[in-house]
Formats: C-alpha cells, sequence, structure tokens
C-alpha cells in the first residue's frame, strides 16, 4: 500500500472529509528534493508541474487582463476581449469592474484555467509608455479601487487573479534591464500603493513580479519588495511567480522570494541547481519548502486537489458577455468636446454620415500578451450600418494609410530553391552544423528556442520574377547579425545583434525601408542570412535569448504614397456630418515598445486627415481609440471629441451608442491630457539613460495631475474630466467632522440633481490636500473617493464617501511609516482635479502615525 492509499485509509477511519491530497504539510513531507524543485517552477508555457504519485495536480493559467486568451498567442480559438483596463477605469465604476471580473471567470474556464494573469496595476507615468492601456491610472487611489472590486469578482467565481507587474514596471524601453530608481515616498505613495490596496481588500491569490531591476536589485529577487514590504507589512499569503522569463537566478530568487519561475521548462530552476543549491547551503530547505507550500496552496485555493482534470480549450461566445462588453464599452467613453450639442445625432433625422479614417477597422485592443483573438470584431463602420440599416448614406473614405510593418513579402512570383512557388529556408543549429533545408512560404522566419535549442545561423533564399515594372517599398527588421542581398547587391544590413526582441517579437519593432526597382521578366535572387553567437544582450529575456529571426516585406510604391486626402473630402463634402475615426492599431499601442511622442501616427497623417475633414465639413466629429493621451492640433477645428478607448469586442456598436445617445457618456479621464509631450513631469527622464540602463524617476509623487495642478495651462483635458447629453449640480456638502483628534474617518455627505432632460451619470470625485506650509513637498491634492451616480432627468440623490484618514498621510521616510501631520486640510467635491465645486476645512489637532 503507497503512503498516499495509507493516508487515505487514516482519513477515511476518522470519518473526516480533509482530503490528503491537500493536507499540506503531509505532503511537504512525502515529498523528494528533486520533487519540491520541479514544483517552483513551470512545467511548459502555461502550466505548473504535477507530481502524479502523491497526487499533486498541475495547474494551467493564462493570459489576461481583458481576455483569456488560451494558450496560444496566435491561431488559438477564439475569446471573449473585454474593455482595457484604462476603459474600464474611465467608467469609475466599482461595481462594473466586479461584473466584468465574474465574466473573466466564467471566460477562463473555457479555457481550462484556474489563474488569470492580471490586472496589471502600474500607474501611468508616462503617456508614451507602450503598456499603459493595459493599466489602470495615473493615480494610485482609483487604480487600486478599481482592481481590488474586479479581484474580488473574479475569485468570487473560483478563479484565482494574478496582480502585476511589481513593481515599478511603467516603461518598455529596456524592460529586462532597466534600473528604476525611485525615492521611498514615490515609491509607497505611487507605485506601491495600487498593489498594497488590492492586496489588502481583495486578497489576489498571486502576485507577478517584473522584470526589471528597482533601486538596484532585480525585481524578481528583490527581498526588500518581496519579504519586507509584500509579505510582512502587507501580510500577502498568496503566490509570488516571475513573469514570462523574468526569473534572474536561483539561490537569490527562492531566499527572496518568489514562489514560481515561469514558464518552464525552467532556465534557472532546474532540478540540478536546486539541489545543488541546497547541498551548499546556498538555499535553506526551509526556505524551499516555504515556495513548495506556496504552490501547494495555490492549487488548493484554485480547487485543484479536487479536480485534476484540464478541460479542452472552448470557444464560447456568450450574449450575456456580448451585451455587457457593450455596456462597459460605452460607460468608458468620454466626451471630451461637444460644441453646439452636437451629439447625440438624431437618427431619425440625419441623412448622410461621412465615416472617414479607421472607420472599418477593430480596435478594440492594444498589443501584447493582453491581446486576444475575439470572438467578434465590430467595426464602427459595420456597427453604424446595424444601427442605421440603408435610411442613412454611409460615406466611407480610408483618407490615410497608418500601417507600421510593411505587408510580408509572400510567395507570389517566388519560387525556392527547387523552383516550387516559395522561399527555402535552412537553419544550423549547434547540434546540427550541417543544417538542413526545410520549404517556407512565408518570409517571417522565427527559430523559437524551445523548437530550435542552440540556433545559429538562418539562410532564406528564392527567386523573384515580377509580372510588371513596379517600383517596390521592401521593409527589414531581424534578431541578430542579419543582411539581405538581392542579385549579390547588399540591400540591408545589420552588424550587431538587435536588442528589441521582444519588439521584434511582437512586430513592433522598427524597420528599416528602401525602395527597389524592380522590371518585369527579370530574375531576383533574394538571399537573407541571419546569425547570432549568443544574444547576451541588454534586453533580452531568457525566452528569447537564443531566438535568431527576419522579417521581409514589401509594398508598391503607388500604393505605399498614394493621397487618401481628396477622397475623404469629397466624402466629408457630401455629408451633413463627418466622423474621423482615428487611434492605434495594436501595432502602435503595444507591449514591448513604447511611444516616441504623442502624436497619432503615422508622422501626421492622421492629423492632416482630420484638419483637412474638418474644413470640408464643419460637423466633424473625431472618435479617438487609443490607451493614452495624444496630442490635438486640430481641436479648435472640430465640432465634438469623443474617447474611445480600447473598448472590447463590441468596440463599433459601444461607440454607435454613444454616437447616437443610447447610452450618455459618463466615462471621466483616468488619466491627465497635456497639451505637449514637454509639459509632462517625465518628459526629461524617460524612458531614461538606456546606455546605462537607468531610469530617475526624478518627478516623484508629483505624476500626472499631482504635477498639472500646479501648471494648469499646460493641460489640454484634466484628470476626472468629462462632458455629458444632461448637466449637473451638487449641494449640500457637509463634513461629518471639522478636526481629528486620532485615526478615524471624515463622511463628506452631498446632494447631486441631474438637472438635463435626459438620463445620465456623474462621477462625484473627492481630493484632500494639505492647507498648512509643510516641510516637505506635498501635491495640492489628491484623490481620496469617488461615487458614480445615475440619475433620471431632475433627479436628485444623497451621496455619502467616506474618507480614510490614510488620504491625508504620507510616507514618513525617517520613521519608515505613514504619517500624518498636525494642521488644517482642505476636502475638496470636485468633478474633475481642475474644476472644485467644494472645499471644507478640516483640522487634524494631534499628528499621528498608520502602520505600513
Amino acid at each position: 500500500m503507497s503512503p498516499s492509499d495509507r493516508l487515505h485509509k487514516v482519513y477515511r477511519s476518522l470519518g473526516t472529509d480533509t482530503s490528503p491530497q491537500s493536507d499540506i504539510p503531509y505532503l511537504l513531507s512525502q515529498l523528494t528534493l528533486d520533487e519540491k524543485a520541479s514544483l517552483i517552477a513551470g512545467a511548459d508555457l502555461w502550466t505548473t508541474n504535477p507530481i502524479p504519485r502523491l497526487g499533486i495536480p498541475k495547474l494551467k493559467v493564462s493570459d489576461g487582463p481583458n481576455g483569456a486568451r488560451g494558450d496560444q498567442f496566435e491561431g488559438g480559438l477564439t475569446s471573449a476581449c473585454f474593455p482595457a483596463s484604462v476603459s474600464l477605469a474611465a467608467s469609475f465604476d466599482r461595481k462594473l469592474a466586479e461584473k466584468i471580473g465574474q465574466s473573466l471567470a466564467e471566460e477562463a474556464k473555457t479555457k481550462g484555467a484556474r489563474v488569470l494573469l492580471g490586472p496589471t496595476v502600474c500607474p501611468h507615468r508616462d503617456p508614451r509608455g507602450g503598456r499603459n492601456f493595459e493599466s489602470f491610472s495615473e493615480d494610485p487611489y482609483l487604480a487600486g479601487e478599481l482592481a481590488s472590486h474586479y479581484i474580488m469578482g473574479l475569485q468570487r467565481e473560483g478563479i484565482g487573479a494574478t496582480i502585476k507587474h511589481y513593481a515599478v514596471n511603467e516603461q518598455e524601453t529596456r524592460r529586462f534591464s532597466i534600473d528604476a530608481r525611485v525615492g521611498q515616498r514615490a515609491l509607497r505613495e505611487i507605485y506601491l500603493k495600487p498593489f498594497e490596496m488590492a492586496i489588502k481588500k481583495a486578497d489576489p491569490w498571486a502576485v507577478m513580479t517584473s522584470y526589471n531591476i528597482v533601486n538596484g536589485v532585480h525585481a524578481d529577487a528583490n527581498q526588500f519588495l518581496l519579504s519586507k514590504v509584500l509579505r510582512e507589512q502587507w501580510g500577502f499569503k498568496g503566490l509570488v511567480m516571475s513573469d514570462w522569463g523574468g526569473t534572474n537566478s536561483i539561490s537569490q530568487s527562492i531566499n527572496a522570494g518568489l514562489d514560481l519561475e515561469m514558464p518552464g521548462p525552467p532556465v534557472h530552476r532546474t532540478r540540478q541547481n536546486v539541489t545543488s543549491a541546497i547541498q551548499s547551503g546556498e538555499i535553506l530547505e526551509t526556505t524551499l519548502n516555504k515556495r513548495v507550500e506556496a504552490v501547494l496552496r495555490l492549487l488548493q485555493r484554485a480547487g485543484s486537489f479536487d479536480n485534476h482534470e484540464i478541460p479542452s480549450e472552448q470557444a464560447i461566445d456568450r450574449p450575456e458577455h456580448q451585451r455587457l462588453i457593450r455596456k462597459a464599452g460605452a460607460e468608458g467613453m468620454v466626451l471630451l468636446k461637444n460644441e453646439k450639442k452636437i451629439l447625440p445625432l438624431d437618427k431619425s433625422t440625419v441623412k448622410s454620415i461621412a465615416m472617414i479614417g479607421l472607420a472599418k477597422q477593430y480596435l478594440g485592443h492594444g498589443g501584447g500578451s493582453a491581446s486576444v483573438k475575439s470572438h467578434r470584431k465590430i467595426t464602427p463602420y459595420q456597427a453604424f450600418e446595424d444601427c442605421l440599416g440603408s435610411s442613412v448614406e454611409l460615406n466611407y473614405a480610408q483618407g490615410a494609410r497608418i500601417i507600421k510593418s510593411l505587408p510580408v513579402f509572400g510567395a507570389d512570383n517566388v519560387f525556392d530553391d527547387d523552383g516550387v512557388p516559395g522561399f527555402t529556408l535552412r537553419v544550423t543549429r549547434r547540434s546540427d552544423k550541417d543544417g538542413g533545408p526545410s520549404v517556407s512560404n512565408s518570409s517571417t522566419a522565427q527559430l523559437k528556442p524551445f523548437a530550435c535549442p542552440g540556433a545559429v545561423t538562418a539562410v532564406m533564399t528564392g527567386t523573384y520574377r515580377p509580372s510588371v515594372d513596379c517600383v517596390e517599398y521592401l521593409a527589414f527588421g531581424c534578431i541578430g547579425k542579419a543582411k539581405l542581398c538581392i542579385n549579390e547587391e547588399m540591400v540591408f544590413s545589420q552588424a550587431d545583434d538587435s536588442v528589441d526582441v521582444m519588439a521584434f517579437m511582437l512586430g513592433t519593432a522598427a524597420e528599416e525601408t528602401k525602395l527597389y526597382e524592380f522590371s518585369a521578366g527579370q530574375e531576383y535572387r533574394i538571399r537573407i542570412e541571419c546569425h547570432v553567437d549568443e544574444l547576451a544582450k541588454k534586453d533580452v529575456s531568457p525566452i528569447s535569448s537564443k531566438m535568431i529571426g527576419f522579417r521581409f516585406g514589401k509594398m508598391l510604391q503607388s500604393d505605399h504614397d498614394a493621397d487618401l486626402i481628396p477622397a475623404a473630402v469629397d466624402a466629408a463634402k457630401r455629408s451633413e456630418v463627418a466622423i474621423v475615426f482615428v487611434g492605434h492599431t495594436p501595432a502602435w499601442e503595444t507591449e514591448g515598445a513604447d511611444r516616441q511622442n504623442m502624436d497619432l501616427p503615422k508622422d501626421g497623417s492622421l492629423d492632416r486627415l482630420i484638419a483637412a475633414t474638418a474644413q470640408a465639413n464643419p460637423k466633424t466629429i473625431v472618435v479617438n481609440s487609443t490607451g493614452s493621451p495624444i496630442t490635438m492640433p486640430w481641436l479648435s477645428q472640430v465640432a465634438a471629441v469623443l474617447q474611445a478607448w480600447f473598448p472590447g469586442q463590441e468596440a463599433g456598436h459601444s461607440i454607435a451608442d454613444v454616437i447616437f445617445g443610447v447610452t450618455n457618456p459618463g466615462g471621466k479621464l483616468p488619466v491627465t491630457f497635456p497639451r505637449a509631450i514637454t509639459d509632462c513631469p517625465t518628459y526629461a527622464n524617460f524612458p531614461g539613460d538606456i546606455n546605462n540602463d537607468r531610469v530617475e524617476y526624478a518627478e516623484g509623487t508629483f505624476v500626472g495631475y499631482r504635477h498639472y495642478d500646479s501648471l494648469p495651462d499646460s493641460v489640454l483635458f484634466p484628470f476626472g474630466f468629462g462632458l455629458s447629453y444632461t448637466s449637473f449640480e451638487i449641494s449640500g456638502v457637509e463634513l461629518s467632522a471639522t478636526s481629528l483628534t486620532g485615526v478615524q474617518p471624515v463622511g463628506v455627505t452631498l446632494d447631486v440633481k441631474n438637472t438635463g432632460t435626459v438620463p445620465g451619470s456623474q462621477v462625484v470625485q473627492i481630493y484632500v490636500g494639505a492647507a498648512f506650509v509643510s516641510e516637505i513637498d506635498r501635491p495640492k491634492k489628491t484623490l481620496a473617493g469617488f461615487e458614480k451616480v445615475h440619475l433620471s432627468p431632475g433627479e436628485t440623490q444623497k451621496v455619502q464617501i467616506e474618507i480614510s484618514p490614510q488620504s491625508l498621510a504620507y510616507w514618513n521616510q525617517d520613521r519608515g511609516t505613514w504619517s500624518v501631520d498636525a494642521g488644517t486640510y482642505m476636502i475638496s467635491v470636485a468633478t474633475s482635479s481642475l474644476d472644485v465645486s467644494v472645499a471644507l476645512p478640516v483640522t487634524v489637532v494631534t499628528p499621528f502615525q498608520l502602520e505600513p
């Protein structure tokens, strides 16, 4: 009889329902050292290692945070795509966040996952951050509140949340190696605050560490962050996993508190490496046991011991999720301008609409690991057709071309070494010096370490026989040292190893372009060579450290350089109203690459399109789909602007609902829109000194509106701003106390009235700030509470918001704790960071401290 069977017999004799398979002390006592080592590293991309002899199952995770993608980056099953977190933050709606969390749990189950890799909560430090859309806000309180409710909804349905990326992960540039240097006040008050709030309020099952270095120590091996702050001070009891390829050591990460290296097979935590570290004394077995125990407890919380099965993935497009996504996408949209109340459009009276720009593109999500293969990809044009039928003439014009990468040089008129359509690809591996031919009908080659460990060269050859004379733009990008020759003439070359491997993998890397003239009937021998000795560069994860690859694209010059604006102007002139749809495709706003500026792509083409359309039609409306602020040089020329964000799979329907008044926009900006990138507090320190892999958070706590409050003229639209199709009045503001003698909350009571003619929602925002001269440099005010109120015309509702004493505190670096100084503080009731309705004083009589 096995130890497991004997224990089963003992448990049955005792009449207990407890499963011996989930008795963690027992399991720890039975595990061998090799088995313990296997448990603290992944088995593959998405699952943990099982121990069958002890009944320890494996567990599957799936990428989030705005959809459960499943185990395929490309070509897998479809999934529901929910609004990006920045869109959810713009709703300022806790209940909506919770509903989305619940629905994401249902989606995760369809992909066989028990843990979702989300939410992302890192504050938006700079508008150029490539992954801003995936997180909530520039304000840590708003991010912490919405993330908490998202997590509550998710975990209530039995799916674990993984809050990420811990910590100080506000840029994509050099994200594997950048050392983020941040002071303790800013660290605590801004960058750790949303994590702290969510962990204390919602108890996420897991935390994911970031790739970067924090104050000189890699996040995955940062004992201060993982042991002292996360576990000791905040009381976190869950599992800490690395980002994919984000484990940088063996003993340091284990001793610091990183429980799980992902993905597998492990780069660092091989059984041999862990065993050697134990034997040498670098790691104590008691420490190893803590890491193993965290993995077992996650399996226990996820119900994996009760049901070992990992179901097959399914694509289930639930109507109720369609409705929720559509509603949530519309709720997050922010009306920034509405001159002469041009919106909402009356579909019973408008006869023609010009739909210009990206009207036929689906802009539901950003790029990278947050993207999903959406069940539905509703474009604005499709949604307007559904909404209007044949009663309204829709005049479409593209107006601008904003592709970031040229289309792949396909197999048309290309023949491999045997005369077969396509290219010939030869790969040489360290263990296979002779290589050997294999045929590919595409010119994209990505040799992954999982499939080709130790790959050192790749050569692709083919003969191109154009059928007509043509001038083409050619584009080339690669990983490793590479060159591209046509008829033995060097056309492209890269002498140094690429440092931006992730950007290449995600299709967002910059490509070199050149014009090339081809003649019909001629043969052009194309040869691409790529090689690498060792990708030991500064911004390479272990996942891609042995990867080589290249991308070759082409496009006719006549197509690439065509002027598309005249057709758009003509469509605008022929229509009563013109709507210009602009924004970022997943290639322009994505994981793996920060933006260079705040401008719309590409090279000003969309800005020129808007200006030309507005000149042709004074009733021009701009709908912008981005996850970050943009510059608006055309703002004074257009009648209305709607910030749509990335609203998920029902994007077009959500936009149409707002444009035609089915939904009254109630969204508020979760980020400040500055006038120019040079107005940003981080302008001089983003992305930092990349030559020395260091970025200084020199702005300290003055991030977002905390900075702009002192420079209001630099603001295009303030944090918390958003217009409505109705109007509101705030009155009767009262505080529960005017003086505080100890640690106690302050209640704010007020009345909100809908003074307009249609139903709508208003977000009441409460800010606090010191009214006395402080010894420390403090922002004028910070968000301390908010409440979203839905009102019918003429309806008044009483609102009560409680302000925590934590909102008055600052991080006292000398004491290592939160301090509240004596003095008078102003509690402001506002509708944006720059629009204060009422400000009332409250006095702290005696200073006090709060535990971290």
